[in-house]
Protein backbone atom coordinates (compact mmCIF):
# COMPACT_ATOMS: atom_id res chain seq x y z
CA UNK A 1 0.00 0.00 0.00
CA UNK A 2 1.05 3.41 -0.66
CA UNK A 3 1.79 6.40 1.65
CA UNK A 4 1.47 9.53 -0.80
CA UNK A 5 3.37 12.69 0.05
CA UNK A 6 1.75 15.35 -1.88
CA UNK A 7 2.20 19.11 -2.48
CA UNK A 8 2.22 21.53 -5.08
CA UNK A 9 5.92 21.58 -6.46
CA UNK A 10 8.13 24.30 -3.91
CA UNK A 11 5.71 23.49 -0.85
CA UNK A 12 8.06 21.68 1.26
CA UNK A 13 7.81 18.11 -0.27
CA UNK A 14 11.56 17.57 0.05
CA UNK A 15 11.35 18.48 3.78
CA UNK A 16 8.79 16.33 4.59
CA UNK A 17 10.38 13.64 3.20
CA UNK A 18 13.90 14.03 4.48
CA UNK A 19 12.13 14.30 7.97
CA UNK A 20 10.25 10.71 7.52
CA UNK A 21 13.75 9.20 6.66
CA UNK A 22 15.42 10.96 10.01
CA UNK A 23 12.79 9.40 11.74
CA UNK A 24 12.76 6.00 10.13
CA UNK A 25 16.32 6.12 9.41
CA UNK A 26 17.91 8.87 11.47
CA UNK A 27 20.00 6.42 14.32
CA UNK A 28 21.27 3.88 11.81
CA UNK A 29 22.21 6.26 9.46
CA UNK A 30 24.51 8.85 8.89
CA UNK A 31 21.93 10.61 6.49
CA UNK A 32 22.64 12.97 3.40
CA UNK A 33 20.03 14.10 0.19
CA UNK A 34 21.44 11.29 -1.63
CA UNK A 35 18.95 9.20 0.67
CA UNK A 36 16.12 10.15 -0.82
CA UNK A 37 16.22 7.97 -3.35
CA UNK A 38 14.72 5.89 -0.71
CA UNK A 39 11.03 7.64 -1.22
CA UNK A 40 10.85 8.18 -5.09
CA UNK A 41 8.82 10.31 -6.59
CA UNK A 42 5.50 8.90 -8.70
CA UNK A 43 5.27 8.56 -11.88
CA UNK A 44 8.52 7.05 -12.76
CA UNK A 45 9.92 5.29 -15.52
CA UNK A 46 11.00 2.69 -13.12
CA UNK A 47 7.57 2.38 -12.35
CA UNK A 48 5.97 1.67 -15.59
CA UNK A 49 8.67 -0.71 -17.44
CA UNK A 50 6.93 -2.82 -19.51
CA UNK A 51 3.38 -1.16 -19.30
CA UNK A 52 3.75 2.16 -21.55
CA UNK A 53 5.00 2.38 -25.23
CA UNK A 54 5.80 5.83 -24.77
CA UNK A 55 7.32 7.27 -21.63
CA UNK A 56 6.26 10.97 -22.38
CA UNK A 57 2.64 10.17 -23.37
CA UNK A 58 0.70 11.68 -20.41
CA UNK A 59 -2.53 9.68 -21.94
CA UNK A 60 -0.95 6.82 -21.37
CA UNK A 61 1.03 6.95 -18.60
CA UNK A 62 -2.58 8.03 -16.61
CA UNK A 63 -3.99 5.17 -18.65
CA UNK A 64 -1.82 2.60 -16.44
CA UNK A 65 -1.49 4.66 -12.97
CA UNK A 66 -3.71 2.10 -11.28
CA UNK A 67 -1.89 -0.88 -13.07
CA UNK A 68 1.27 0.16 -12.05
CA UNK A 69 0.42 1.23 -8.20
CA UNK A 70 -0.75 -2.82 -8.34
CA UNK A 71 2.60 -3.77 -9.70
CA UNK A 72 4.42 -1.46 -7.20
CA UNK A 73 2.20 -2.85 -4.28
CA UNK A 74 1.97 -7.16 -5.43
CA UNK A 75 4.75 -7.72 -2.77
CA UNK A 76 2.47 -6.30 -0.47
CA UNK A 77 4.75 -3.90 1.33
CA UNK A 78 4.17 -0.46 3.07
CA UNK A 79 5.46 2.07 0.93
CA UNK A 80 5.96 6.21 0.46
CA UNK A 81 5.72 8.43 -2.80
CA UNK A 82 6.24 11.66 -3.21
CA UNK A 83 4.11 13.44 -6.03
CA UNK A 84 2.82 16.91 -7.00
CA UNK A 85 -0.15 14.59 -9.29
CA UNK A 86 -3.37 15.84 -8.54
CA UNK A 87 -5.54 13.63 -6.72
CA UNK A 88 -8.53 12.59 -9.13
CA UNK A 89 -9.21 11.87 -13.32
CA UNK A 90 -7.11 12.80 -16.06
CA UNK A 91 -8.64 11.51 -19.20
CA UNK A 92 -11.47 9.36 -17.25
CA UNK A 93 -8.65 7.78 -15.51
CA UNK A 94 -8.00 7.86 -11.90
CA UNK A 95 -4.68 8.94 -10.19
CA UNK A 96 -5.01 6.68 -7.66
CA UNK A 97 -7.78 3.76 -5.65
CA UNK A 98 -8.34 2.43 -2.16
CA UNK A 99 -6.71 -0.40 -3.06
CA UNK A 100 -3.69 1.10 -3.60
CA UNK A 101 -3.41 3.95 -1.22
CA UNK A 102 -3.11 3.54 2.74
CA UNK A 103 -3.14 7.25 3.44
CA UNK A 104 -1.49 11.07 2.27
CA UNK A 105 0.18 13.30 3.64
CA UNK A 106 -0.37 16.80 2.22
CA UNK A 107 1.95 19.73 2.60
CA UNK A 108 0.56 23.22 1.66
CA UNK A 109 2.05 26.65 1.35
CA UNK A 110 1.69 29.64 1.39
CA UNK A 111 1.50 30.75 -2.64
CA UNK A 112 3.14 33.95 -2.60
CA UNK A 113 5.84 32.57 -1.47
CA UNK A 114 5.61 29.33 -3.94
CA UNK A 115 5.88 31.62 -6.38
CA UNK A 116 9.30 32.75 -5.63
CA UNK A 117 10.37 29.54 -5.51
CA UNK A 118 8.57 28.37 -8.80
CA UNK A 119 10.16 31.17 -10.74
CA UNK A 120 14.10 30.26 -9.31
CA UNK A 121 13.77 26.26 -9.88
CA UNK A 122 11.93 26.00 -13.38
CA UNK A 123 13.94 29.41 -14.32
CA UNK A 124 11.02 31.59 -15.69
CA UNK A 125 11.99 34.90 -16.45
CA UNK A 126 9.79 37.20 -14.35
CA UNK A 127 7.03 36.85 -11.67
CA UNK A 128 4.07 37.39 -14.94
CA UNK A 129 5.33 34.09 -16.03
CA UNK A 130 5.23 32.02 -13.01
CA UNK A 131 1.52 33.49 -12.49
CA UNK A 132 0.44 31.67 -15.24
CA UNK A 133 2.18 28.34 -14.17
CA UNK A 134 0.74 28.81 -10.88
CA UNK A 135 -2.84 29.88 -12.13
CA UNK A 136 -2.95 26.98 -15.13
CA UNK A 137 -5.87 24.74 -13.91
CA UNK A 138 -4.65 22.20 -16.59
CA UNK A 139 -0.81 22.68 -16.02
CA UNK A 140 1.37 19.58 -16.87
CA UNK A 141 4.55 19.13 -14.96
CA UNK A 142 7.16 18.01 -17.84
CA UNK A 143 10.72 17.51 -18.07
CA UNK A 144 12.82 20.16 -20.19
CA UNK A 145 15.05 19.34 -22.94
CA UNK A 146 18.17 19.54 -21.30
CA UNK A 147 16.83 17.21 -18.84
CA UNK A 148 15.74 14.56 -20.93
CA UNK A 149 19.25 14.54 -22.36
CA UNK A 150 20.74 14.21 -19.23
CA UNK A 151 18.25 11.82 -17.94
CA UNK A 152 17.34 9.51 -21.01
CA UNK A 153 21.58 7.93 -21.10
CA UNK A 154 19.88 6.27 -18.03
CA UNK A 155 16.48 5.48 -18.82
CA UNK A 156 15.46 6.44 -15.19
CA UNK A 157 13.57 9.76 -15.00
CA UNK A 158 10.25 11.31 -13.60
CA UNK A 159 7.39 11.37 -15.82
CA UNK A 160 5.00 13.99 -16.32
CA UNK A 161 2.89 15.11 -13.93
CA UNK A 162 -1.14 16.75 -14.07
CA UNK A 163 -0.10 19.41 -11.40
CA UNK A 164 -3.18 21.71 -12.28
CA UNK A 165 -3.47 24.97 -10.58
CA UNK A 166 -2.25 25.90 -6.77
CA UNK A 167 -5.86 25.73 -5.87
CA UNK A 168 -6.96 22.69 -7.69
CA UNK A 169 -4.37 20.47 -6.70
CA UNK A 170 -5.04 21.52 -2.88
CA UNK A 171 -8.56 20.88 -3.19
CA UNK A 172 -7.83 17.41 -4.92
CA UNK A 173 -6.10 16.36 -2.01
CA UNK A 174 -8.49 17.84 0.33
CA UNK A 175 -11.39 15.67 -0.28
CA UNK A 176 -9.36 12.76 -0.03
CA UNK A 177 -11.50 10.07 1.98
CA UNK A 178 -9.12 7.83 4.00
CA UNK A 179 -6.08 8.62 6.10
CA UNK A 180 -5.09 12.68 5.37
CA UNK A 181 -3.42 15.00 7.50
CA UNK A 182 -2.97 18.47 5.51
CA UNK A 183 0.32 19.85 7.10
CA UNK A 184 1.24 23.94 6.62
CA UNK A 185 4.40 24.78 5.55
CA UNK A 186 4.45 27.88 7.52
CA UNK A 187 3.41 26.13 10.65
CA UNK A 188 6.50 23.45 10.35
CA UNK A 189 8.61 26.71 10.70
CA UNK A 190 6.70 28.49 12.84
CA UNK A 191 5.71 25.25 15.23
CA UNK A 192 8.21 22.99 14.25
CA UNK A 193 8.01 20.50 17.17
CA UNK A 194 4.29 20.29 17.40
CA UNK A 195 3.32 19.87 14.19
CA UNK A 196 6.26 17.11 13.45
CA UNK A 197 5.26 15.84 15.80
CA UNK A 198 2.00 15.82 14.30
CA UNK A 199 3.38 14.00 11.48
CA UNK A 200 5.14 11.31 13.71
CA UNK A 201 1.90 10.11 14.98
CA UNK A 202 0.33 10.03 11.91
CA UNK A 203 3.10 8.26 10.39
CA UNK A 204 3.69 6.09 13.35
CA UNK A 205 0.10 4.97 13.55
CA UNK A 206 0.11 3.93 9.32
CA UNK A 207 3.37 2.13 10.33
CA UNK A 208 2.08 0.47 13.52
CA UNK A 209 4.86 2.40 14.89
CA UNK A 210 5.79 4.54 17.88
CA UNK A 211 8.46 6.96 17.82
CA UNK A 212 9.69 8.64 20.98
CA UNK A 213 10.29 11.94 21.56
CA UNK A 214 13.74 11.78 21.05
CA UNK A 215 13.27 9.96 17.89
CA UNK A 216 11.02 13.29 16.66
CA UNK A 217 13.38 16.15 18.10
CA UNK A 218 16.24 14.22 16.39
CA UNK A 219 14.65 14.20 13.10
CA UNK A 220 14.24 17.71 13.70
CA UNK A 221 17.07 18.49 14.05
CA UNK A 222 18.59 16.48 10.93
CA UNK A 223 16.20 17.74 8.84
CA UNK A 224 16.52 21.60 9.13
CA UNK A 225 16.52 23.65 6.57
CA UNK A 226 20.22 24.74 7.28
CA UNK A 227 21.61 21.28 7.26
CA UNK A 228 19.66 20.57 3.88
CA UNK A 229 21.14 23.93 2.72
CA UNK A 230 24.27 22.37 3.59
CA UNK A 231 24.16 19.49 2.30
CA UNK A 232 23.13 20.82 -1.07
CA UNK A 233 25.94 22.80 -1.25
CA UNK A 234 28.63 20.23 -0.18
CA UNK A 235 27.72 17.55 -2.39
CA UNK A 236 24.75 18.90 -5.22
CA UNK A 237 21.86 17.55 -5.30
CA UNK A 238 20.20 15.58 -8.13
CA UNK A 239 16.79 16.83 -7.98
CA UNK A 240 17.64 20.52 -8.74
CA UNK A 241 16.98 21.33 -12.11
CA UNK A 242 19.47 23.05 -14.48
CA UNK A 243 18.86 26.62 -16.25
CA UNK A 244 19.41 27.51 -19.55
CA UNK A 245 23.34 27.91 -18.76
CA UNK A 246 23.48 24.67 -17.78
CA UNK A 247 24.03 25.67 -14.16
CA UNK A 248 22.28 23.86 -11.53
CA UNK A 249 19.07 26.10 -9.71
CA UNK A 250 19.90 26.26 -5.92
CA UNK A 251 17.29 23.57 -4.79
CA UNK A 252 17.16 24.91 -1.28
CA UNK A 253 16.21 28.11 -2.13
CA UNK A 254 15.13 30.40 0.37
CA UNK A 255 13.13 28.44 2.96
CA UNK A 256 11.91 30.05 5.92
CA UNK A 257 13.83 33.10 4.19
CA UNK A 258 11.09 33.41 1.41
CA UNK A 259 9.33 36.72 2.56
CA UNK A 260 6.64 37.91 -0.20
CA UNK A 261 6.45 40.97 1.55
CA UNK A 262 9.70 41.73 0.73
CA UNK A 263 9.78 40.44 -2.44
CA UNK A 264 6.59 40.40 -4.19
CA UNK A 265 5.10 43.82 -6.23
CA UNK A 266 1.97 44.73 -5.64
CA UNK A 267 0.58 43.94 -8.79
CA UNK A 268 1.29 39.73 -8.68
CA UNK A 269 0.29 39.48 -4.98
CA UNK A 270 -3.22 41.48 -5.42
CA UNK A 271 -3.53 39.20 -8.41
CA UNK A 272 -2.72 35.86 -5.99
CA UNK A 273 -4.53 36.87 -3.34
CA UNK A 274 -7.83 37.07 -5.88
CA UNK A 275 -7.56 34.30 -7.73
CA UNK A 276 -7.00 31.85 -4.67
CA UNK A 277 -8.86 34.12 -1.64
CA UNK A 278 -11.36 31.59 -0.96
CA UNK A 279 -8.84 28.92 -0.18
CA UNK A 280 -5.89 31.25 1.73
CA UNK A 281 -8.83 32.45 4.00
CA UNK A 282 -9.55 28.25 4.16
CA UNK A 283 -5.99 27.91 4.95
CA UNK A 284 -5.76 31.40 7.30
CA UNK A 285 -3.37 32.99 4.76
CA UNK A 286 -5.90 36.09 4.24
Amino acid sequence: MIIWLASYPKSGNTWLRFYILSLLMGKKTNLNLNHLKAIMAYPHSTQFEGLVSNLFDLDEIAKNWITSQKKVNSNKHLRFFKTHNMLGNYNEYPFTDSENTLGAIYIVRDPRNVITSLKNHYSLPNYEKAREFMFDENKILAMSERQKNLFMKSKIFPLKQFVGSWKTNYLSWKYMNKNYLLVRYEDLTENPKNEFTKIADFVGKLLKLKFTEDQINNAINLSSFEKLEKMEKDDGFTESTVNKEGVRNKFFYLGPKNDWKKILNNKITDDIEKEFQKEMKELKYL
